[in-house]
């Protein structure tokens, strides 16, 4: 028989003779009789129930069958199992009928299919799945004759419980230790199997590694391909269906092989429907809940609600739900009554769910895994003689049993809004209230109570007993407000101080108008009280802060003119000319544009007791008084040092310990220098400025940087000094970074441009160092000193 497995070959060899051996070779021969005895008997029965359809068909007797079957198959020339088979799928023209004529057209004539065809293996994994006695012995039938020949080397049937878990009811070709650690799948849990559940056409991956699901057997077969199937029948999925195979598949499956694999799906649908997992290990027959307990219960609900029944064609596919049953509660959003609605089909009735706001596929998708659904503010639409109504509801939709439980919540728009208004005044802190002047009924909401501290159940403050509860030196704004709302008629606010029970004040603001009967006369007045305290403390804040602000304005104010009347005092813009023979002086000042900007830029031209001519400019860290007295400290120390006959170096570090130990440990850069008239020649230093610059024959050349430290750094430092040997007609410049320093450009481009322009000299140095301040590009806000002279 085609179903009958090839013989194999014993152990060869000592293995043969030893005991272990001979033990092996008796229960390998076992197991082969074992199989055999299966085979036949599947085969056995598919014959049988070829020869009941020929009973049935040619009303003849069972012996009389037998021999026509017989004959058949002599004619047909194949072996009876394979006629039995084609017998049943004449009669049958089932889902399995239709996979295998597909089948079997897609591989006719392929040598590859003779072994075994597929109409055997498809009906024999039938007839094994509808003898098995549970779910685990379904799927060894379906891996021995259906999947294994497609290469698979496992199969696994998963369970859905209705909270989207999913339990192994079994499964085949998998170690008995990895499939006790897959027993159960919590819900939410993503898992190959999970995926074949929540997505219609399945999950099918061509890698098991590629994906990085976890599943059972994945250590066994971590590149093997996976697929994994929902197993539903009549809209309704009750498990998944996986396969497993050993390897990679990197050419996608036929068509005809996936409706193979779909048909057994199928199968195992009917099966898990007719046997459900009982206490984790044994099956008993599903029994169908009552639909009208569901029915009782809806009528019990508060809400409105709808029992769903499936709604099948003629193929036994879910193609809409029957409205079986609607509750006292029911609110149709078109407003048709209950008798209109139930008994109805729910596309019928509610024909827009299908596509706006998904309803169909949300009540489908819950009677399929049983998983229950539930949204917010979902549009409900329904078309009345072909005009849309919509409305807004609360979904609940549940599985129970073959039932479907949907209820909905239409929102009610008032209600929605008069929600909406109370957050309103909650948040805003608002209290309204209303009062009948000829009843005297004052109605007041419960924010109005929290805002005067009083309890719910106290009695309303009328409106001219509002003076009792207010600050006595707002009893003027609330008398000209009750006036003007009383007797003049008009609408009225004003602000007061409350006096609320518990000794608390706080800043209300009161806003009423009144309210005119057809005569004319007042009778009712209403309006609402806001807390504005938080409104009122900030207002305070800000204008101390406002107030302080201004003070300190005008301190700074304050501070920056006497720092620069201090600067002013001791460089002015221009010095009175220096008289020194053979030799041309000149300095400019130019202060910083913002007054708050006064900066510590300084300079000193002094002619030395030793003839010597001191040539200096600085430049303090920093702006305002500080740097401005800071200056004045460093000029003057190093006017008195230079009278000891010391040179550049000495004297920059000497008035690096003045800076770092006299005035406040503040930062200076200065460049140093004694000119010699007899030898025309210029000693200098520079404490981290910028060195000096040399024209001579239209040729600007900045000097050498020397090293040197900045003022105040550090407590000692030593610095270097050079000596330059100036020439008739030699230009030296002097100068600090508020002359070339740009936001937008290194030194390095800054300097270039002041060698550019100090190529260009005027017949005067006073009109070089006013060439130079006019054709400045420095962007810094800072001041500039400028100190020049030329050999005559």
């Amino acid at each position: 028989m085609p179903l009958q497995p090839a013989p194999e070959t014993e152990p060869a060899g000592s293995a043969r003779t030893s005991p272990v051996g001979r033990l092996a070779a008796t229960v390998e021969r076992l197991r082969r009789e074992v199989r055999t005895a299966q085979a036949e008997a599947e085969g056995r029965a598919l014959i049988e129930l070829a020869k009941g359809i020929l009973v049935e068909r040619l009303g003849c007797g069972p012996a009389q069958a037998a021999r026509q079957l017989a004959e058949l198959t002599e004619q047909a020339r194949v072996t009876p199992l394979e006629f039995a088979v084609e017998v049943i799928n004449q009669a049958a023209r089932d889902r399995m009928s239709e996979v295998t004529d597909a089948f079997l057209a897609a591989t006719a004539g392929a040598p590859d299919q003779a072994d075994e065809s597929a109409a055997v293996r498809l009906r024999a994994a039938e007839s094994g799945a509808l003898a098995a006695g549970d779910t685990q012995a379904v799927a060894d039938s379906l891996l021995q004759h259906a999947l294994r020949p497609l290469g698979a080397v496992g199969v696994a049937i998963w369970a859905a419980g209705s909270d989207g878990s999913l339990t192994l009811a079994g499964s085949a070709g998998f170690p008995q230790g990895e499939a006790a650690r897959w027993r159960y799948v919590p819900p939410d849990v993503a898992t190959v199997a999970r995926r074949g559940l929540t997505e219609r056409s399945g999950q099918w991956l061509p890698s098991l590694s590629e994906s990085g699901l976890p599943t059972i057997g994945r250590l066994l077969h971590p590149d093997g391909a996976r697929v994994a199937l929902p197993a539903g029948a009549g809209g309704r999925i009750h498990g998944v269906l996986e396969i497993a195979w050993p390897r990679p598949e990197e050419e996608p499956q036929p068509p005809q092989v996936v409706r193979q694999m779909e048909a057994l799906a199928e199968l195992c649908a009917h099966t898990l429907e007719t046997y459900p997992l009982l206490h984790g290990t044994s099956y008993e027959p599903r029994g169908v809940p009552d639909a009208q307990e569901l029915s009782d219960l809806a009528d019990g609900l508060h809400d409105p609600a709808l029992v769903l029944v499936p709604h099948l064609d003629g193929a036994g596919q879910l193609v809409d739900f029957r409205i079986q049953h609607v509750n006292s509660r029911f609110l149709d959003p078109a407003g048709r009554p209950r008798a209109v609605v139930g008994g109805a089909l729910l596309l019928e009735a509610y024909p827009m769910a299908a596509s706006e706001s998904d309803l169909f596929q949300r009540v489908e998708r819950v009677y399929a895994t049983g998983e229950p659904f539930r949204a917010q503010r979902m549009n409900l639409t329904a078309l009345v003689d072909q005009v849309p109504l919509a409305a807004v509801a609360d979904i609940s939709i549940s599985r129970h049993g073959s039932s479907v439980l949907l209820i909905w919540r239409i929102e009610d728009e008032t209600a929605r809004l008069a929600s909406l208004l109370q957050h309103a005044q909650r948040l805003g802190r608002i209290g309204g209230f209303e009062e009948n002047l000829l009843t005297g009924e004052i109605t007041w909401n419960g924010q109005l109570f929290s805002l005067y501290g009083r309890p719910p159940s106290s009695a309303p403050v009328a409106l001219e007993e509002l003076p009792a509860h207010a600050h006595s030196d707002d009893a003027v704004t609330i008398r000209r407000f009750l006036r003007t709302l009383l007797h003049h008629r008009r609408p009225a606010s004003a602000a007061f101080r409350l006096q609320r029970p518990d000794r608390v004040t706080r800043h209300i603001r009161v806003v009423a108008e009144p309210v005119l009967d057809t005569d004319g006369r007042l009778f009712v007045v209403r309006g609402a009280y806001q807390d504005i305290s938080a409104q009122h403390w900030t207002e305070v804040a800000l204008a101390a802060t406002r107030d302080q602000l201004a003070h300190s304005e005008q301190q700074s104010d304050e501070r920056n003119r006497l720092a620069l009347q201090l600067q002013h005092a001791i460089m002015p813009p221009a010095q009175a000319p220096l008289h020194v023979p053979d030799l041309q002086v000149a300095v400019r000042y130019r202060p910083a544009e913002a007054e708050q900007l006064v900066g510590g830029d300084w300079y000193d031209t002094v002619v030395l007791p030793s003839g010597l001519v001191l040539l200096c400019v600085g430049d303090v860290a920093g702006h305002g008084i500080e740097a401005a007295t800071s200056m004045v400290v460093l000029r003057n120390a190093l006017r008195g040092l230079a009278v000891t006959g010391a040179g550049p170096a000495q004297l920059l570090s000497w008035l690096n310990i003045v800076a770092h130990h006299l005035t406040g440990a503040v930062t200076a850069t200065a460049v140093c220098a004694l000119y010699d008239g007899d030898s025309r020649t210029l000693r200098w230093a520079r404490a981290g400025h910028l060195p000096p610059v040399l024209v001579r024959d239209s040729e600007a050349t900045a000097l050498p940087v020397l090293k040197g430290l900045l003022l105040g750094a550090v407590p000692e430092a030593v610095y270097e000094e050079t000596e330059v040997q100036l020439a008739l007609g030699d230009t030296l410049l002097m100068y600090t970074d508020g002359l070339i320093e740009r936001r937008d450009r290194s030194v390095e481009e800054s300097l270039s441009h002041l060698l550019a322009t100090a190529r260009s000299a005027p017949s005067t140095l006073d009109q070089q160092l006013d060439r130079l301040l006019t054709y400045s590009r420095s962007d810094t806000d800072d001041d500039t000193c400028i100190v020049g002279i030329r050999v005559a």
